[in-house]
């Protein structure tokens, strides 16, 4: 399989979509079907026998040189953020495929196997990482409670799509029947785009947590309330944002408000309420901790002396993830292999299935470079020779492996 081929695979992928003119594509949707059919059917002409899980994730499977050994497990994700491009996971899901393909007629001292993801990024019910949880065996009996904005829980979502939540527990692997993890992925940071290269090798993936923010004051007229006697809580909220910017700077995180709303929205009404988000993550869980115990110090000086009060909830929590030593091992030999003698290694800033199938094997990543960096839009880029890079260097960590073993 080629790389040209690979990236019309993208280009058919991204056909499945809820939004007409762009690409979104969630959790236990009708184009979540859909998108699992196509992907079953390639897995099929690359030789794996197939099935859906009991959390909705497309998975494969070659046995190895004898039935029932433990497999290396190859994947990524297939659903997406709203108005997506079309690599972030599912080039990654794309390239497992080519690789099994390409290795249909060795003999392995391992199962290959490749899961597709059913929800990486967590769009429908603002929860990530729900089907690499699955497989991890770590699933929380909470999250059936969740709703998407139409007010449809996860347990009736999972009904719909024809799974049942009883059944949930056969998507749990246990470790003796896995080897490892390995993860393609574009980078979604301008690391090896800024230095013209075309291949790293993942160290570490950071550990992210995500806050509901509530900033509480008194609404009021905005033209019959004085200055002194305003309780705004835009203001106060905004003095926390700025915050966050310039602690996340000094402690070296990556701290994000992505979401503000300010209640009751009227353009001459002081704002009484504001609820906003945080998303805060470091490579080191200690940093972004610290980091986020002098975020909300500071918010509750701010509320404090504004005659403010502050709150916060969290909504997810991932720590951070080291990739495995020998697995790392592997992809660095993978992409000497393509010529590249000094692979560079960095931690990803950007969150992954992996750190959730560590729970139950350990992983590696390896990244390709992405125009710009950019993702999360439809801007999102790759150039065809760094996808072929990139699976030479796949298929190279695998033999890697199957050479230690």
């Amino acid at each position: 399989m080629s790389a040209e081929s690979i990236l019309e695979r993208c280009d058919d992928l991204a056909t499945i979509t809820s939004t007409p003119g762009s690409l979104t594509r969630v959790h236990l949707s009708a184009e979540h079907r859909a998108a699992n059919d196509m992907i079953a059917a390639w897995m099929t002409e690359a030789g794996l026998s197939t099935w859906q899980d009991a959390a909705g994730n497309q998975c494969g499977r070659r046995e190895g040189r004898e039935p029932d050994l433990p497999a290396l497990l190859l994947g990524s994700h297939i659903d997406t953020v709203p108005d997506a491009g079309r690599y972030d996971g599912m080039l990654g899901v794309l390239l497992a495929i080519a690789v099994a393909d390409r290795l249909r007629d060795v003999e392995l001292p391992f199962a290959l196997e490749v899961v597709a993801f059913s929800d990486e990024e967590g769009t429908r019910f603002g929860n990530a990482l729900l089907g690499s949880r699955a497989l991890a065996g770590t699933w929380d009996d909470d999250w059936w409670n969740l709703t998407d904005d139409a007010g449809i829980t996860l347990f009736e979502a999972f009904g719909d799509f024809g799974l049942d939540p009883a059944r949930l527990p056969g998507a749990f692997r246990r470790p003796e029947e896995l080897i490892g993890y390995l993860e393609a992925h574009i980078e979604q940071g301008p690391i090896l785009d800024d230095a013209d290269r075309r291949l790293a090798v993942v160290t570490s993936i950071a550990g992210a947590r995500r806050f509901e923010l509530e900033m509480i004051g008194k609404a009021g007229h905005a033209g019959g309330t004085r200055f002194e006697q305003r309780r705004d809580a835009l203001v106060g909220a905004s003095e926390v944002v700025v915050a966050i910017e310039r602690i996340s700077k000094a402690r070296g995180v990556i701290g994000t408000v992505g979401r503000i709303e300010a209640q009751p929205g009227g353009v001459n009404v002081i704002p009484g309420r504001v609820e906003f988000s945080l998303d805060l993550r470091a490579e080191f869980d200690d940093d972004r901790d610290e980091a986020l115990k002098e975020i909300f110090d500071e918010a509750t000086a701010i509320a404090a002396r504004r005659g403010l009060s502050f709150a916060h909830r969290e909504l997810y929590r991932a720590d951070a993830t080291m990739c495995d030593l020998d697995l790392r091992a592997a992809v660095e030999a993978g992409i000497r292999a393509t010529g590249d003698d000094e692979p560079l290694a960095f931690w990803s800033r950007a969150g992954h299935d992996g750190m959730a199938v560590a729970a139950v094997t350990p992983i590696a990543m390896l990244f390709l470079r992405c125009k710009g960096g950019v993702s999360h839009h439809p801007d999102e880029a790759v150039r065809k020779s760094d996808v072929a890079a990139a699976l030479d260097a796949y298929e190279a960590a695998v033999l890697a492996l199957a050479a230690r073993r």
